[in-house]
């Protein structure tokens, strides 16, 4: 594939623990698109799965007179502050640009092992990128030279297909700062509990669906193992969107057929232009220059650093000490909630501007000690614990509503049933709610949470030399039984108990983990 001549190092740790800093070159571009993803196998209600499918493709406002360099800040702010819409790309009457022998000799020209097909959908998308919005997708291929080799070099580092980049585009238009209405974040789009199966840590400081690091290596995890479930990139990326058991659904109502295109039109509204949307962002990336689209030019510092921070740290700490905005250090760290990282509880990383490394590593002991008992008196952290949704009272929790949830996301965070909170809190069977009320949640659902959490990764060490047998549980499928385990995949268990991806279990089921 063609790529754009390398223009910086940049200096950024994708390995897992990101205890040591590396570079990488930068290459490539992209555009444009948000679509909300309802991944993993959440089970939710119908009327939140058509809002959610209403979801969304990003259309950016962008002022007529930008500076010829901008700074790739902007660049996200301005993505930020866009508006949400959906495209009906059906009811799209505009004419395309180029003849359909055209666009169908330059997919087949891509080189890539994902199939790229072509139809009246897929050109209508094609159009959305490359003419609908220039200025759009030009701000978009500008951030693409700042991401990309980053997203790349995780995908080739899980042997994936590096073309699955755009959806990186498709996803969140690469704005880490991306927050859907379903409340999916970051530049992956994740969703609470999906994020959690990822081991994506998530607290009242930290929010790594935002680490644009963190979250391209949980987004890896989640479409090599859909692959695995479907053996299909058409539908393991349908997946990613809607989750794998729509994709299933889907497949059951079209009578078992596993072609994409066959269980199109049994798949989600929102979910059915999303392969197309990645056809299209493909596409872009590869002929951008044919349709005389221009990246811009943003500016970006030539490296940047990494450091591990094992102490409580404030940015304004940081700032004041050697210089550097605190706006730059929110961009370069958009995982850390409130400017601050809780180092004290565990090794977090810091990422700065090469030039100000030096200035860091000679004043570090300086840097946490100025105005500690400023930052991180008890007044301050109750005010942080504070902003939060929820506090308990008297064994019970409280949860405060927040703009765009909804009973079942509500119900999904403290593993609950929808019913059991319209029980506790006297609504009948209503499902409406108010932004700022206050929800009684039971006692329990604190262990259920907790379960919640603990089954999102391996929790339990296979015994060498010893027979493992799992029991079913109710709601358990074979790809969350797998999760549960080490060093187990979702293929392992089928192969092990004679299974397919497409067999049925049930509660009281004896799985065989690992043989004697």
């Amino acid at each position: 594939m063609k790529k754009i001549i390398f223009v910086f190092l940049f200096f950024f740790s994708v390995t897992a623990g990101y205890a040591q800093s590396h570079i990488v070159k930068a290459a490539t571009d992209t555009t444009v698109m948000d679509g909300d993803i309802i991944n993993g196998d959440v089970i939710v209600s119908v009327d939140e799965q058509e809002e959610n499918n209403d979801e969304e493709i990003l259309d950016v406002s962008i002022t007529q007179n930008l500076d010829s360099l901008l700074s790739i800040w902007y660049l996200q702010r301005a993505l930020q502050d866009s508006s949400e819409i959906f495209v009906e790309i059906e009811d799209n009457r505009q004419q395309a640009d180029l003849p359909d022998s055209v666009y169908i000799e330059r997919l087949k020209r891509m080189p890539t092992i994902i199939d790229l097909p072509y139809n009246d959908v897929v050109r209508r998308y094609i159009m959305v990128y490359t003419q609908k919005d220039p200025e759009k997708s030009e701000m978009i291929l500008g951030l693409a030279h700042y991401y990309l080799p980053i997203i790349e070099e995780i995908l080739d580092m899980y042997e994936l297909p590096l073309e699955l980049r755009a959806m990186a585009i498709i996803e969140s238009a690469l704005n880490p700062r991306a927050v859907s209405r379903a409340k999916a974040k970051g530049m992956w789009q994740f969703i609470y509990p999906t994020a959690l199966r990822y081991n994506l840590k998530i607290n009242s400081f930290v929010d790594e669906r935002f680490d644009p690091i963190a979250a391209t290596h949980a987004a890896a995890k989640y479409l090599k193992d859909l692959y695995n479930i479907f053996g299909d990139w058409s539908l393991a990326i349908a997946a990613y969107n809607c989750g794998d058991g729509n994709v299933r659904k889907a497949i059951r109502r079209s009578g078992g057929k596993s072609d994409y295109w066959d269980i199109y039109p049994y798949l989600p509204r929102e979910t059915r232009g999303y392969v197309p949307l990645f056809v299209g962002a493909g596409y872009l990336l590869e002929y951008y220059k044919e349709h005389n689209l221009r990246p811009k030019q943003v500016s970006r510092p030539a490296q940047v650093d990494t450091f591990i921070i094992n102490k409580m740290l404030h940015f304004e700490q940081v700032s004041e000490v050697i210089g550097i905005p605190v706006d730059e250090l929110r961009d370069f760290n958009p995982q850390y909630l409130h400017d601050i990282i809780p180092g004290a509880s565990a090794p977090y990383v810091l990422r700065i501007p090469f030039e100000y490394t030096g200035l860091f590593a000679e004043k570090e002991k300086e840097i946490y000690a100025y105005k500690d008992s400023v930052y991180f008196n008890s007044n301050i952290i109750k005010q942080i614990a504070q902003r939060g949704s929820a506090a308990t009272v008297g064994g019970r929790t409280i949860h405060r509503v927040r703009k765009g949830e909804t009973l079942s996301s509500i119900a999904l965070k403290y593993g609950v049933k929808i019913s059991d909170l319209q029980y506790w809190n006297d609504i009948g069977k209503s499902t409406r709610i108010n932004t700022g009320q206050k929800l009684v949640v039971n006692a329990r659902a604190k262990k259920a949470a907790a379960a919640v959490a603990s089954s999102a990764k391996p929790a339990q060490a296979i015994p060498a030399g010893k027979a493992l047998v799992h029991t079913v549980k109710k709601g358990e499928t074979l790809w969350s039984i797998s999760q549960l385990y080490d060093d187990i995949t979702f293929y392992d268990i089928m192969q092990l108990n004679g299974l397919t991806k497409n067999s049925k279990i049930y509660p009281d089921d004896k799985i065989m983990i690992k043989k004697q």
